[in-house]
């Protein structure tokens, strides 16, 4: 069923604001980026502990992915949305003012639940109100909010540095600056929950609760009188008559095993994480100086690269309702495969200084070069086509539930990530580093291949 746009204006800024919450996503998990250093000082951590302190709040992650998912089908993706802007606010204001590492990886595991939530809730929130030609487009917004979070906090991480002098600066008030850059996600998540307030419920959602009176006036401002009306027919018809979702509609009640479905979801979704490409968002301000840039031009290229970023993102809202899914996430792994080939190539013909420093030398321009056509490539495939189908892909009936078990195994999957980067950095080298990421990314490729279906202009109920 094809819809009028005559309600695009409605349909976007209802999206925007519910991607509001995948800006915080991206602005929570890229803050880090330039606290590592002040970290280590503030709390005298070893090296295991500092990379736990940035890897707490992604176990977080998935209990909130796994608990937000499973709990909307009860109470609602748009009240789910408020409890996640609360979580931001409370782990924003405990982590800037946390005094010890414990405290620290508290107040992180709490915000761990917020984005862990709202990594499940947008697509799937996004996917359910917009019309089946444009909700590729639509969907983008998830992977651009979180490139959009990270270009933010970066820019204002290197402000930040460039008056203070360095992270572990007494800046205002006499705190140092990190605890500063922790606290401008306060505003965002504000205005986050304030606007909540005025989208609606998720149709599908109100419809599954019996609540078909409320869905109708839904579908009918967002889609006009008489597609409302037959769009809330086929929602009816998707799902079972005899139950509201639960996570035992995961299982086929013939054979008692698992859909083929959702396991493709976590394959692909743990995929999007083996690729390599966080450790550049997290980790990026130290890679930088390891190879010899100052702390503060470390945060500037953190900035370049989290805008190439978001052009790639930008461009992808043009071509996935037109190439579809599966071929750029095929493109993605092939060129992605390459670039991560380049890069451990570069870093195994370089030299290290008596104290760790990589020189670069005639290498440096061609690895800026390649880092950004790496993060370029992924938010033009990998980064938002997992977060569009993980949207798309489900049925009615099993949405929210499937999304709970997707949503662990993806910040599982990110937490292994995160937790293991600078162990292999020590004990196999960057280059070593790369080339794993390149042998997750060949065999992306071979599952997307043989494994995954298009899920382009199909309606959520055909699933």
């Amino acid at each position: 069923m094809k819809y009028s746009n005559n309600n695009f204006p409605l349909i976007m800024s209802i999206s925007c604001i519910a991607a509001m919450g995948s800006f915080l996503f991206g602005f929570d998990t890229g803050v880090i980026n330039g606290t590592v250093g002040g970290l280590r000082l503030a709390f005298d951590t070893s090296l295991f502990v500092s990379s736990f302190n940035i890897a707490s709040m992604l176990l977080g992650c998935g209990v909130g992915a796994f608990f937000a998912g499973w709990l909307s089908d009860s109470f609602g993706r748009r009240s789910m949305l408020m409890v996640a802007a609360v979580l931001f606010i409370v782990s924003a204001v405990g982590s800037g003012m946390a005094h010890s590492s414990d405290e620290f990886i508290v107040y992180r595991f709490i915000g761990g639940l917020a984005v862990g939530s709202v990594s499940v809730l947008v697509p799937m929130y996004i996917a359910e109100i917009a019309p089946s030609h444009y909700r590729g487009a639509y969907g983008t917004l998830q992977q651009f909010g979180i490139i959009l979070g990270f270009l933010v906090v970066y820019i204002s991480n290197y402000l930040l540095v460039k008056l203070a002098g360095t992270s572990i600066n007494e800046f205002w008030f006499g705190f140092e600056t990190w605890r500063w850059m922790i606290w401008g996600e306060l505003l965002p998540a504000a205005i986050f929950f304030i606007t909540l307030f005025w989208i609606p419920e998720s149709p599908r959602y109100l419809v599954a609760k019996g609540k078909n009176k409320l869905a109708l006036q839904v579908l009918i401002k967002l889609y006009g009188q008489f597609l409302g009306e037959a769009k809330l027919l086929d929602i009816s018809m998707s799902l079972s008559s005899d139950h509201s979702p639960r996570l035992s509609d995961l299982k086929n009640k013939e054979t008692g095993k698992v859909h083929k479905v959702v396991w493709i979801g976590v394959f692909i979704t743990v995929f999007q994480q083996l690729i390599g490409v966080n450790v550049i968002f997290y980790y990026g301000s130290v890679l930088w100086e390891l190879i010899g840039f100052s702390e503060l031009n470390a945060l500037f290229i953190n900035i370049v690269v989290a805008s190439v970023g978001a052009a790639g993102c930008l461009i992808m809202i043009f071509l996935v309702d037109v190439w579809g899914r599966r071929p750029l996430l095929k493109m993605g792994s092939i060129v992605i495969f390459f670039t991560l080939l380049t890069l451990a190539f570069i870093f195994m013909n370089v030299e290290k200084d008596v104290y760790g420093v990589i020189n670069l030398g005639h290498y440096k321009i061609l690895t800026l070069v390649i880092v950004n056509l790496y993060v370029f490539v992924f938010n033009l495939s990998w980064g938002p086509v997992v977060w569009i189908m993980l949207g798309e892909m489900f049925p009615n009936q099993t949405r929210g539930s499937a999304l709970a078990i997707v949503g662990l195994f993806h910040w599982f999957a990110n937490f292994l990530v995160v937790m293991t980067f600078p162990l292999l950095l020590r004990s196999i080298g960057i280059a070593g580093v790369f080339s794993v990421y390149g042998g997750f990314t060949l065999i992306s490729g071979i599952f997307v291949f043989y494994y995954l279906s298009e899920t382009k202009e199909k309606e959520l109920e055909e699933f």
